[in-house]
């Protein structure tokens, strides 16, 4: 991939160019014989577009978009029936995708181990994830230090067997034959460790409770 070809309108750095054509290179080893060059590059080229306009980060953003593009390349595969493992796909739904969904995303990797897939997004996605509900799990021993606040996009939807919506209302997509719950919960925006802990800890007794359902073990 070069800059010219596939970000011809971004006066990108010479580090982020590099990046990037990293970043499609390795997505195309990863889906060799799933999906054709094109198609990679295109979910590259839209997953960096998804947040160069609200990045504080200008340099992370080749790892994000590439991210984000594999998981969506991903459910791509299952939407399509290039790949099935069986394992049922959770998606995690709020507004900013910074406190509620990354909890709950947090709590169900956690205890799915290998058994599931989470997935989390948000209607209106926000710059970072709340250092208050990075804090509180890792009281739990769980980091979410590393993610990042994105949106949802068809394909991760269609993909998901059970989408569970924490707050993004009317917003929320809806597709037919999914298994929607809606989880009431407060939203730790704005609000210190200590009142983030009693809705960390109603999450995981959600998120306890939808694994016993679909069948998987919690790990811990």
């Amino acid at each position: 991939m070069t800059e010219t070809a596939s970000f011809p309108h971004r006066n990108l750095s010479i580090d982020q160019q590099v990046a990037l054509r990293t970043a499609a290179t390795h997505l195309s080893r990863e889906f060799d014989g799933t999906f054709g060059q094109e198609t990679i590059e295109r979910f590259l080229h839209t997953s960096y577009d998804q947040f160069a306009g609200r990045s504080t980060i200008p340099n992370f953003l080749p790892l994000i978009a590439e991210k984000f593009a594999r998981q969506r390349l991903r459910a791509l595969a299952k939407v399509e029936g290039h790949h099935n493992d069986g394992k049922p796909v959770v998606l995690f739904l709020c507004v900013h995708n910074a406190g509620r969904s990354q909890i709950a995303m947090g709590f169900f990797q956690h205890l799915a181990g290998d058994g599931a897939v989470a997935w989390s997004g948000g209607s209106e996605p926000g710059f970072e994830v709340n250092p208050s509900a990075i804090a509180a799990m890792s009281e739990r021993g769980i980091d979410i230090s590393g993610e990042f606040a994105k949106p949802w996009t068809d394909e991760i939807v269609r993909a998901a067997d059970v989408v569970v919506s924490m707050g993004c209302g009317d917003a929320c997509p809806v597709f037919p034959g999914k298994r929607y719950l809606d989880w009431t919960l407060d939203d730790p925006a704005g609000k210190a460790v200590d009142a983030v802990r009693p809705i960390r800890d109603d999450i995981e007794r959600r998120v306890r409770g939808l694994l016993d359902e679909l069948g998987v073990p919690a790990q811990h």
